[in-house]
């Protein structure tokens, strides 16, 4: 298990001291160079591996965690790494770095770790923060996977462009396997970077459609997981996997950990459904209830926002989304770092209709029980922004233990 080390901790703190103009102009620098001592250290263990990266703004941490089920199934020994945790060969063990991509020495200690336990494969979720912060230096990249691009971490990289160049970086890094979502409005974007392969993959017209694989037929909730399953397709198409097997493998899937994961709550007189998802774009939660909302009574949302000047812009658009779908909306405390949890959520509510039943609950517990509380028969509570993450990031770099869906199975 990966922890912040001594090293990390002195970093931080010198950071701290130096002037933000003065590191922002030398960070790419600082950057690199860890990423250099991390590879040299370590022997360029990346050489030794198949490195598949997945990419985009959504579906990431599902589309890797398919990815690795197929080959896994199949018999190939693989690692992997992304928001939903660790993996090398049959060891798992949860991420709470509260980073997707391990940084500086991490990500070459763990595919140093992963070609010792003898693994040919290693799926990697991408950041584009990692991309911009060198994290794949000295890393040549097999196969890279596109999901979808959407507004996100515009404070982090300044604009849209940037965030795009930031993503494009893994396309240029990959000369042997690309494979694209055809459907996406950006594909063109990643569509014209060298490779020996192309896959598309889409709903339509693509080399990996929905409509040539009609036996698949998953049993994850939402329409979304048809494009992460279709991705996963595409890259065990390029390397000429067992088809009906790696579809066999997703529909047997039944969950992925805090990615529209379904809680039952049943009693004699009692029955409803509770779902922990991750969802913390505004595209990404508006799929969430809308593909709730058909099989719910009534939907109640329990939501908020992170701080620590992450996406400001989103705040009052998660408050109107949940406006829309939600029959009741619960905002509370998320991850607010160096910022005032109650202002966080007082920018949330700015885009709530004044005619929605709104309730504000700093403490994340005393709100997923207040949602539970107020659940009747039919009803689903829905509880975004989280997942499966294992902390809540408050000031001064701490981190408080936590799980939503232990709270859930706790309050029932």
């Amino acid at each position: 298990m990966f922890r912040e080390g001594l090293i990390d901790k002195i970093l931080r703190s010198i950071k701290k001291l130096i002037p933000q103009s003065v590191f922002i102009f030398f960070a790419p620098s600082y950057h690199w160079a860890l990423a250099v001592i991390g590879a040299v250290w370590y022997g360029f263990p990346a050489r030794s591996l198949k490195i598949i990266g997945v990419t985009g703004t959504k579906g990431k941490s599902t589309t890797v965690y398919m990815i690795t089920k197929i080959l896994a199934d199949i018999g190939l020994p693989v690692a992997a790494v992304g928001s939903l945790g660790y993996k090398i060969r049959d060891k798992e063990w949860p991420n709470t770095l509260k980073m997707t991509m391990p940084g500086r020495t991490k990500l070459q200690k763990f595919l140093w770790q992963a070609k010792r336990a003898g693994c040919e494969y290693a799926v990697l979720e991408v950041t584009s923060e990692g991309l911009a912060q060198h994290r794949l230096t000295g890393m040549d990249i097999d196969c890279a996977v596109f999901t979808n691009l959407h507004r996100e971490h515009l404070e982090s990289h300044g604009s849209l462009a940037n965030y795009l160049k930031a993503k494009q970086k893994l396309f240029l890094k990959t000369k042997h396997i690309q494979v694209l979502n055809i459907d996406d409005p950006y594909f063109e974007k990643f569509a014209n970077f060298p490779a020996r392969i192309k896959v598309t993959y889409g709903m339509g017209i693509a080399m990996i459609s929905s409509l040539k694989f009609k036996n698949l037929k998953l049993k994850l909730l939402g329409d979304f997981n048809e494009y992460n399953a279709l991705a996963a397709l595409a890259v065990a198409d390029a390397y000429r996997l067992d088809l009906d097997q790696a579809v066999k493998t997703l529909n047997a899937i039944e969950s992925i950990p805090g990615r529209m994961e379904t809680i039952e709550a049943e009693s004699k007189s009692l029955k409803f459904k509770v779902v922990v998802d991750y969802a913390h774009t505004p595209d990404s939660l508006e799929a969430v209830y809308r593909n709730l909302r058909p099989q719910a009574k009534r939907l109640i949302g329990v939501l908020g926002a992170a701080g620590g000047g992450r996406d400001k812009w989103k705040r009052p658009e998660f408050g109107k989304i949940a406006s829309n779908w939600c029959d009741e909306i619960v905002l509370t405390n998320e991850d607010p770092y160096d910022e005032d949890p109650g202002q966080i959520i007082e920018q949330v509510a700015l885009g709530v209709s004044k005619s929605k039943k709104l309730t504000k609950i700093l403490d994340r517990g005393e709100a997923i029980r207040h949602a539970l509380a107020i659940a009747q028969k039919g009803d689903t509570v829905v509880i975004t922004g989280k997942g499966n993450e294992t902390s809540i990031a408050v000031a001064g770099g701490k981190k408080i233990p936590w799980s939503d869906k232990a709270e859930v199975l706790k309050s029932l």
